[in-house]
């Protein structure tokens, strides 16, 4: 995903500068990176993403004139593998890169219950992983010490959504529904213990589908107990799901608040229906910092805009 790759780029820098080549991967004047990303499955849209994300970025390292290791300067290169959005075979994807391809620098797969899939085979063997989508809060309290991670965790996501409403009304009531993985559970912890400290009464809590597809049953839910707030979290499939049968089933409540609405890009891919909700984001081109690679974050949004044609 675009919104980290410029600190993502800073890690994978401070990590060379402190490493030698003897354990790295280099054929010529590459430096190999790998990756097992979700190319396929229900986290491909994000898993997309994130693989252009990486490849923008190690085209303007590259294109900088790339890393300079002991006096020598290397460019930079992805293996890629696809991990289908399943956990386990993206870990035997990390080991195979690890074990049979030379791998010794990985570069993060989407998701948080992925990554958490993916953190135990690169501590295993000492292999560094900077992982760019994976929030989970028991990534940062397992020790780890080859897990290098640039976002805030997740239970962090949806916060001032809760927040807000607070300030809008008292004893608000609210719905939520969260896929049952290890990201948007994090995410259900957080928005848990700001409804707690406002005093607000949850009147639904449902689990989302496996597979993303159906929101049908807690809609109408909402539609017959008319909550103030409607919170969703599953990952991009999960808020196009969500958008999209708010619209069709015409539902109406005064707040959404859902996560990676913004990477599913929602009114592009659905011709609207995306206006007023709110969505969590790490990133966005209107922010003021800036480097002397990617420039502005308007100047990266440009840039990634024009190389892939995107939104």
């Amino acid at each position: 995903m675009k919104k980290i790759i410029v600190t993502f780029i800073s890690a994978l820098a401070l990590l060379f500068s402190y490493s030698t080549l003897s354990f790295a991967k280099v054929v010529g004047d590459k430096i190999i990176l790998g990756a097992a990303v979700s190319l396929t499955g229900k986290y491909a849209g994000s898993g997309k993403h994130t693989q252009k994300g990486y490849d923008l970025g190690v085209k303007i390292v590259n294109d900088n004139g790339g890393v300079k290791v002991g006096g020598k300067t290397y460019k930079l290169e992805v293996q890629y593998y696809d991990d289908e959005s399943d956990g386990a075979k993206a870990a035997a994807l990390a080991q195979r890169l690890i074990e049979q391809d030379g791998i010794d620098y990985l570069l993060g797969p989407y998701g948080s219950g992925i990554t958490v899939a993916m953190a135990p085979v690169s501590e295993k063997f000492g292999v560094p992983m900077v992982e760019a989508n994976g929030a989970a809060r028991s990534l940062f309290t397992k020790g780890y010490k080859y897990l290098f991670a640039v976002l805030n965790s997740a239970d962090q996501y949806l916060n001032s959504a809760v927040d807000l409403m607070a300030a809008k009304k008292k004893n608000a009531t609210v719905a939520m529904a969260f896929e049952q993985d290890a990201f948007s559970l994090d995410v259900k912890l957080g928005v848990e213990e700001r409804i707690k400290a406002h005093g607000m009464k949850v009147v639904i809590d449902d689990a989302l589908p496996k597979e993303l597809n159906d929101m049908t049953a807690t809609l109408q839910k909402v539609k017959a107990l008319k909550p103030d707030l409607l919170i969703v979290s599953g990952h991009d499939k999960g808020a196009m799901t969500g958008i999209k049968q708010i619209t069709d089933l015409k539902v109406d409540v005064p707040m959404v608040a859902m996560t990676h609405c913004d990477s599913a890009a929602i009114n592009k891919n659905l011709g609207g229906g995306g206006d007023y909700t709110l969505c969590a984001a790490q990133w966005h081109k209107s922010l003021s910092y800036k480097d002397e690679f990617f420039g502005s974050a308007s100047d990266y949004a440009k840039t990634f805009e024009s190389v892939y044609s995107y939104l």
